[in-house]
């Protein structure tokens, strides 16, 4: 059946913007249910099933045979029968899927949204339906019938559950169906079922929720658009989710929005724009904005003033910060912890560590017991002095009132104790805290290994390394190439070596960094045959070495005295790496002119050209060198 010309008008009345209340106004000619029309074709575009939805197996089949079919096989009954179990069997879904077994194949997304719609007076049967559909049936039901079901537990007041469907719907929307509009299918689908205009307001706070801000700003827009005041509620989680994402200009035009269609602001409005002031960093309109505040009849509380203290601070305007912190009391607006903290932190800062200290103890005189933000704050401005004394006295603190330290706590100290060159003493502390049960992180690890190792420490720094494994972190490669370099500087190859093996043992494929350490080492032992098959190593797990590597080497075989080798090492990385290092070559031609060898220097000089390198100044100052200390030769051996 064609649709009249009064039903393309109830269709494309979404695109004229008339307020939804007018919608109801308008005479819609209502056909009958049946799987070829419905008012809730709507969705025809809607995802099938995760099974095979087709529609193709939706469409009524007009056969004229199908009457001659009993009421529990002819396929143009399902939805009558599925009710009717329902109602009947009150919601046992197991004998509705033995009684409607073989019409499931004609169940399509049109057909769930009628059963929805039938069942709407019964929010929990229509719930039950709706999982039976996706969950057991293995259906993926449309976007409309997400929103009938979302609208029917809407009206129920069963908010959180459809909340869970919105969000649900959203994120399906945004893998499957991008051309879906939710906003617009919950529309359309009050005008066959009871909503709640809340739903509008739910759907803001699904999108905000699921990290979709954008999409909630352009659904509380449309709600304007088509008559729908949001709620203040929804108002402000708008504008939370914006002020997180940085977009200030946006928060100021939702407020706008919101003067304009007069959405009352409350307190929590004007915190979170207090907020969006001061990172904007126009702290100069905070006055007037307090100002318009107080003419709306809202008082600054706590969250205003601890908003504000914290802008101040962060920008060094101490002095405001702690006029503010004046006028609170003189308000009865008490300051907290937030308060205080963001006071002292102000103050450290600025290397006032010690009034800090004195804010802190005033703080516990009136009553307020610190939390860890406001230890650990104090710690890290003593640490930052270099006053490991003033700050291990905290940490005691700390632990006496039952305050344990967290990673913050442990790294400050450590850190402190590393920048004085403490390093016994951050690791007597890191003994000390696991005894207090405090967990060290991998970081804190990795930083005492570095600092062992910087100071030529190898040793206490694997033991501190075997000390990590067993408290469950697993070594990185950067770590292990720590100790490999650390132990090669310190020609402990034979440990070095032993680290490599462990490395590949638990499977951590060794780089660049650590051959260069392990072959640069075993060069300057006098090991560099050693040295060079390593290479061969490297190249055969599909590394290539790189200058570093050659020049390690070539110097190595220099101080064995082996310039044969030396030189045909050169042409080998040269041949096989394309590695051209003229300033090796230059020291060959040193060496053997050095020796009066002119033959060999005047040879090696002929292999850099015919490689592509040309002489610099130092070659030719070499060369020259040679053919200078051979004629001395050569006139040495006319006066023998």
């Amino acid at each position: 059946m064609n649709p009249s010309p009064i039903h393309v008008v109830k269709l494309n009345l979404y695109k004229y913007s008339l307020p939804l209340p007018l919608l109801r106004f308008i005479f819609i000619p209502k056909f009958p249910f049946s799987s070829s029309s419905s008012s809730l074709s709507l969705s025809s575009s809607s995802s099938s099933s995760l099974q095979t939805l087709d529609q193709s197996q939706t469409n009524s089949i007009s056969s004229s045979l199908f009457h001659l079919l009993s009421q529990t096989q002819n396929p143009n009954n399902i939805v009558n029968l599925i009710c009717s179990n329902l109602k009947q069997h009150n919601s046992n879904l197991a004998l509705l899927h033995t009684e409607v077994k073989a019409l499931l194949p004609h169940l399509g997304t049109q057909e769930v949204s009628r059963v929805l719609l039938r069942c709407q007076s019964d929010s929990s049967t229509a719930l039950s339906f709706f999982n039976w559909v996706k969950n057991d049936l293995g259906l993926r039901p449309s976007t409309q019938n997400y929103c009938i079901v979302v609208h029917t537990l809407a009206w129920s007041r069963k908010f959180s559950q459809a909340m869970k469907f919105l969000c649900e719907l959203v994120e399906l929307v945004k893998d499957d169906l991008p051309s879906e509009d939710v906003f617009k299918i919950l529309v359309l689908c009050t005008e066959d079922c009871n909503w709640d205009p809340v739903v509008f307001d739910m759907l803001v706070k699904a999108y905000l929720r699921m990290g979709r801000v954008r999409e909630g700003l352009r659904s509380f827009r449309k709600m304007l658009r088509v008559g729908f005041v949001p709620t203040v509620i929804a108002s402000n989680c708008l504008l939370n989710g914006l002020l997180k994402l940085n977009c200030t200009d946006r928060c100021w035009e939702v407020y706008e929005e919101m003067e304009r269609f007069g959405i009352a602001p409350n307190l929590y409005t004007f915190n979170i724009l207090t907020h969006v002031l001061c990172k904007d960093g126009d702290t100069g309109k905070v006055n007037k904005f307090l100002k318009k505040m107080e003419e709306e009849g809202f008082d600054p509380d706590i969250v205003t003033y601890n908003t504000l203290i914290s802008s101040y601070c962060r920008k060094g305007r101490l002095d405001d910060a702690f006029y503010l912190y004046k006028i609170m009391y003189r308000r009865g607006v008490v300051p907290d912890l937030v308060s205080y903290a963001a006071l002292m932190n102000g103050l450290c800062k600025e290397g006032r560590v010690r009034e800090a200290h004195q804010l802190f103890h005033r703080m516990v005189h009136r009553g307020l017991n610190p939390d860890i933000v406001t230890y650990n704050t104090l710690i890290h401005g003593y640490c930052k002095e270099g006053k490991m004394q003033e700050s291990r006295s905290l940490w005691h603190d700390m632990i006496w009132n039952g305050i344990s330290p967290d990673s913050f706590t442990c790294w400050v100290l450590v850190e402190g104790y590393g920048k004085e060159g403490k390093l016994l003493s951050a690791l007597n502390l890191v003994v000390e805290l696991q005894r207090f049960g405090v967990s060290i992180s991998q970081d804190i690890y990795w930083y005492l290994i570095a600092a062992l190792c910087q100071e030529n420490r190898p040793f206490a720094a694997k033991n501190l390394l075997e000390r990590m494994t067993r408290d469950g972190h697993k070594p990185e490669l950067e770590i292990y190439n720590e100790l490999i370099k650390s132990f090669c500087h310190c020609d402990c190859i034979a440990e070095a070596l032993r680290l490599k093996t462990e490395m590949v043992d638990k499977e951590i494929k060794p780089n660049l960094v650590t051959y260069g350490a392990v072959i640069d080492c075993l060069s300057g032992l006098g090991r560099s045959m050693e040295g060079e098959s390593l290479v061969g190593e490297m190249v055969a797990s599909g590394m290539l070495p790189d200058l570093a590597i050659c020049r390690a080497l070539f110097n190595g075989y220099c101080r064995e005295n082996d310039i044969d080798k030396a030189q045909s090492l050169l042409s080998f990385f040269a041949k096989e790496f394309q590695i051209h290092d003229t300033d090796s070559f230059n020291a060959l031609i040193r060496i053997t002119g050095g020796k009066g060898d002119i033959t060999s220097s005047l040879e090696i000089q002929d292999m850099m050209l015919k490689m592509g390198l040309l002489p610099n100044p130092l070659t030719c100052k070499y060369v020259i060198d040679g053919l200078w200390k051979s004629k001395r030769v050569d006139s040495a051996s006319l006066v023998k």
